[in-house]
C-alpha cells in the first residue's frame, strides 16, 4: 500500500530534509521517519559531494516501490548541480530521476540547459532530454529536438541548431546573424571539441556552406586547436588568394599557427607562427616559405623557380628580478617577400634595439637593472631591404656595452652618476664607395667613460637653480682606414659646465589652472677636435659618426647640453639653450601646453649638417604644442622655423579622435631635406566610422605629396554585430619598388564569435 504522507507547505520547504540530505535519496535511511525541520531563519548549507539537497511544495513516498514523487517547484541540489523542474520521481532503487515541465538544469561551471523532460542517474553522469536548450559561457545558445549524455564528458543533441547570438524572443521570424544547424552535434567535454554532422552555415538564416563533418573548439575551453578568422583577397599581384590559419595546440605552454596561402597567379606560400612559454620567458617566432620564381606587380613571374622565406622571431627571459636575456633573429630571403605576399607587421620592434624602417635586425643581449645600476650587453646585425641597400656596408656590431651607476648618498651636495660605454664595429666594405669600387668598410672600437654630477637650489623667490659639471673621455681604434689616415688610435676628453635655471609661475582661475615657464641653460665645453677620417673630393672634413647619423633638432633635445644622441660626435664652446613653456589645465580635463625656443653658441659649428638648423651661431626655432580640448580629441604639432625670415623647414602635426560612432587619426608631415637629403612631405590618415549600430565604413591612406602619388589608399565597409564582423575592403597601391608596380585589390575578412577568437582563445 501506499504510505504517501503530506509534508509542510511551501513556506517551510527550506527545511525540508535540512541536515539529513542523505536520507532523502541514497535510500539508506527510511523517508516515514519524521522530518525535522530547520529554524526557519536557518539557510540551508551546500550538500556534500555524495548527498542531495531538495525542496518543494510537496513530497510523497511509496514504500513498497521506494519510488520518491517531489511536485511543485522543485529543487534538487547535488554535486556541483542543480535541477529545477514542476515534478522530479526519484526511483531509489533504479537510481534514476525523471524530472518533467520547465526543467533548467545548472552546472557547476555556470552553463544553463533547459528541457521540457528529462531522465537523469543519482551520480548525475549519464542523461537523456528532450526539447533541449542550452546557455554556455560567451553567450553560446544551443537547441535539439532531443539530447543524450552517456557520460559527464560526452553530450550528444540531435537535430541541433547552434549559435552565439541574440536571439529576439518577442520576434520569433527574425533570423540570428548567423547559426550552424546540423543532424548532430557532439560536446566532447575531454577533448575540448564540439562535433558536428551534416552541417549547414546560415546567415541571416540563408544557407551558405554546407560541410558533412566539421568541428570548432568548445566554448568554454580557454586554449583548443582548430580555425581561425581566414583572409580573402584578389589583386594584381597574386590574383585570387585565400588563406586560411589553423591554430595546433601543442601543451598548455605552446601553440602553432600554419597559415597556408592560395593563390591564383603564383605559387602557394606557407606562413607560421610557433609560441613557447617558459618558466623564466617566451620565444615568438613567426616564419614563410615558397618555391615559386619571382614575379612583378602584375604577377607576371620572370627567373627560376628557387626557395623564398623569412623568418622573424625573438625571445625574452627574465632570469632573475635584475637579469634579463634575450634575442631576435629576422631574416629574409627577397627584398619584397613581405609585400608581394602580405605579410603584416614585419617592421615592427622586437627587440630593445631598433633598425630602420624596411630593415631587419637580428640581436642577442643581456641586462641587468636595479634601483641604482644598469648594464647591458648586445651584439647584433642588420639586413637591408630598401632599394640600393648593401648589406656589405653595415656594420657588424659586438659587443655593445653600456653601464650605468649612481651612487645611493649624495656626492658634494648632488647627484653623481657614472657612465660607461663600449662598442666595436666590423665593416665587410666601406659605406662612401663610389662607382662600384669595393674598398673594406673602416672596422672601429670605442671606449667611453662619463661622470654627470648635478645639484638643485630653490630661492624663495621661486626660481630653480640646478648647476651641473661632466667630464668624458674616449678612446678610439681604427683599422683599414682610407689611404693616407694613419691615426690609428685616437683619445679625447671633454669638460662641460653650466646650469640649468627656470621660474614656473602658476595662477589658479576659476576653473582652469595655467602655468608658465621660462627655462635657460648656459653651458661651456673645453674645446675638442672631432675624429676626421677622410675627406670629399672638394677638401671637406668627413667625420668619424656611426652612432648620431639621424637626429632632428626639436623640443626633446633641446635643452640637453649634447644634441647628438651618440658618442661619435658633440657640441664644444659656450652655448645658451632658451625656452618658455606655457600650460593650460581645466578642471573638466581640457588642456594645452606649448612649448618655444633655441639655441645659441659663440660660433658656427659646420660639424652639424646643414639640414639640422643648429650650424649658425643662432639655432632655428622650435615650437611644439598640444592640445585636449574636447573628450576624445587631442591634437599636436612640431616645427622647426629659420631664425631668420621664419620659414618653416620642417613641421609635423596631427589629431586623434574618438567616440561613441568610431575613431580616426590624421598625420602629416613635410621636411625640407630628409636624413636622405630629399625633400618629404606625407600624409597618413585613417578612420573608421559607424553611422548605424551595425554598419560603418573604414578608410586608411598614406599619400607622398612630393611623388603627387598614394602611397597606400583603403576604403572599406564594415558590418558588425554582437557575434559577427565581416570587412570587405579595396585598396590601391601606387609605390613602385623594384619590378614591384603599383597594384590594385579586394580584400575580405570575416570573424564569427566563437569561431574566430585570438590565438590564445581570450
Amino acid at each position: 500500500m501506499n504510505s504517501g504522507r503530506r509534508q509542510r507547505p511551501a513556506s517551510f520547504r527550506r527545511g525540508l530534509l535540512a541536515g539529513a540530505t542523505a536520507a532523502v535519496l541514497c535510500a539508506n535511511v527510511a523517508l516515514s521517519q519524521p522530518a525535522q525541520s530547520a529554524p526557519e531563519s536557518a539557510e540551508p548549507t551546500g550538500p556534500a559531494r555524495d548527498e542531495m539537497y531538495l525542496e518543494a511544495d510537496l513530497v510523497s513516498r511509496n514504500d513498497k516501490t521506494n519510488v520518491l514523487t517531489a511536485s511543485g517547484s522543485v529543487e534538487l541540489r547535488t554535486r556541483g548541480r542543480t535541477v529545477r523542474a514542476d515534478e522530479i520521481i526519484y526511483d531509489e532503487t533504479a537510481g534514476v530521476l525523471h524530472a518533467k515541465g520547465h526543467i533548467e538544469l545548472i552546472e557547476a561551471d555556470g552553463s544553463v540547459e533547459t528541457a521540457e523532460e528529462l531522465l537523469l542517474d543519482d551520480k548525475s553522469k549519464a542523461a537523456v532530454a528532450t526539447t533541449v536548450t542550452a546557455r554556455l559561457g560567451k553567450e553560446i545558445k544551443i537547441a535539439a529536438a532531443s539530447a543524450v549524455r552517456p557520460n559527464e564528458d560526452i553530450q550528444e543533441l540531435n537535430r541541433a541548431i547552434y549559435t552565439p547570438c541574440p536571439i529576439c524572443v518577442d520576434d520569433k521570424k527574425k533570423n540570428p546573424t548567423w547559426t550552424i544547424q546540423a543532424d548532430q552535434v557532439v560536446r566532447d567535454k575531454k577533448k575540448q571539441l564540439v562535433y558536428y554532422r551534416n552541417a549547414v552555415f546560415r546567415i541571416f538564416g540563408a544557407p551558405i556552406l554546407y560541410l558533412p563533418v566539421f568541428w570548432n573548439a568548445d566554448p568554454q575551453a580557454p586554449r583548443k586547436s582548430g580555425l581561425l578568422p581566414p583572409m580573402a583577397s584578389v589583386s594584381d599581384r597574386r590574383g585570387v588568394s585565400y588563406e586560411q590559419p589553423y591554430l595546433f595546440v601543442l601543451s598548455p605552454s605552446s601553440d602553432l599557427v600554419l597559415s597556408p596561402q592560395f593563390n591564383s597567379r603564383v605559387h602557394p606560400f606557407l606562413n607560421g607562427r610557433l609560441r613557447k612559454r617558459f618558466y623564466s620567458g617566451t620565444v615568438d617566432a613567426r616564419f614563410g616559405y615558397t618555391y615559386d620564381h619571382d614575379f612583378d606587380g602584375s604577377g607576371r613571374g620572370f627567373g627560376a623557380n628557387t626557395s623564398r622565406s623569412y623568418v622573424l622571431a625573438s625571445g625574452a627571459f627574465q632570469v632573475d628580478p635584475a637579469w634579463r636575456w634575450g634575442f631576435t633573429a629576422e631574416r629574409a630571403s627577397d627584398r619584397l617577400i613581405f609585400d608581394k605576399y602580405e605579410v603584416r607587421g614585419a617592421f615592427v620592434a622586437r627587440g630593445p634595439y631598433i633598425s630602420d624602417d624596411r630593415r631587419l635586425i637580428s640581436q642577442l643581449y643581456a641586462t641587468r637593472q636595479d634601483q641604482h645600476s644598469y648594464v647591458s650587453v648586445a651584439g647584433m646585425t642588420i639586413q637591408g631591404l630598401r632599394p640600393g641597400d648593401n648589406d656589405r656596408t653595415f656594420p657588424v656590431i659586438g659587443p655593445l656595452v653600456e653601464a650605468h651607476w649612481e651612487p645611493k648618498a649624495d656626492v658634494a651636495g648632488g647627484r653623481l652618476r657614472l657612465d660607461a660605454s663600449a662598442v666595436s664595429l666590423s665593416r665587410e666594405q666601406s659605406q662612401f664607395d663610389v662607382k662600384g669600387q669595393r674598398t673594406p668598410g673602416i672596422d672601429s672600437r670605442r671606449l667611453t667613460l662619463a661622470a654627470d654630477w648635478r645639484t638643485s637650489y630653490t630661492s624663495t623667490s621661486g626660481i630653480r637653480l640646478e648647476p651641473f659639471a661632466q667630464l668624458r673621455g674616449d678612446i678610439y681604434a681604427f683599422d683599414d682606414l682610407p689611404a693616407g689616415r694613419r691615426a690609428r688610435h685616437n683619445s679625447r676628453t671633454l669638460t662641460t659646465i653650466g646650469a640649468d635655471t627656470s621660474l614656473p609661475m602658476v595662477r589658479r582661475f576659476n576653473d582652469y589652472t595655467v602655468v608658465l615657464e621660462p627655462v635657460a641653460q648656459v653651458a661651456l665645453t673645453a674645446h675638442a677636435d672631432p675624429i676626421e677620417i677622410d675627406q670629399t673630393p672638394d677638401g671637406k672634413p668627413v667625420y668619424f659618426n656611426e652612432d648620431s647619423l639621424a637626429f632632428e633638432f626639436d623640443e626633446s633635445n633641446l635643452m640637453r647640453t649634447n644634441k647628438f644622441p651618440g658618442f661619435d660626435l658633440f657640441e664644444t664652446g659656450a652655448r645658451l639653450n632658451v625656452a618658455g613653456r606655457a600650460a593650460v589645465m581645466w578642471d573638466d580635463g581640457r588642456r594645452a601646453n606649448l612649448v618655444i625656443g633655441r639655441s645659441f653658441r659663440n660660433r658656427r659649428d659646420n660639424i652639424f649638417a646643414p639640414r639640422s638648423g643648429l650650424q649658425r651661431q643662432g639655432s632655428d626655432w622650435v615650437v611644439a604644442a598640444e592640445a585636449q580640448p574636447l573628450p576624445g580629441l587631442s591634437v599636436f604639432t612640431r616645427a622647426r622655423m629659420d631664425s631668420k625670415d621664419l620659414g618653416v623647414h620642417r613641421a609635423e602635426a596631427g589629431a586623434n579622435l574618438s567616440g561613441k560612432w568610431g575613431s580616426g587619426y590624421v598625420r602629416y608631415l613635410r621636411d625640407d631635406l630628409d636624413i636622405n637629403g630629399a625633400k618629404q612631405e606625407n600624409l597618413d590618415l585613417g578612420a573608421e566610422v559607424f553611422f548605424s549600430r551595425n554598419w560603418g565604413i573604414s578608410t586608411y591612406g598614406n599619400r607622398d605629396m612630393v611623388q603627387k602619388a598614394w602611397v597606400v589608399q583603403d576604403v572599406g565597409l564594415i558590418y558588425r554585430d554582437d557575434c559577427t564582423r565581416f570587412e570587405i575592403f579595396y585598396r590601391h597601391e601606387d609605390t613602385v619598388i623594384g619590378r614591384l608596380g603599383s597594384a590594385n585589390s579586394v580584400g575580405l575578412r570575416l570573424t564569427l564569435a566563437t569561431l574566430g577568437d585570438p590565438i590564445n582563445g581570450k
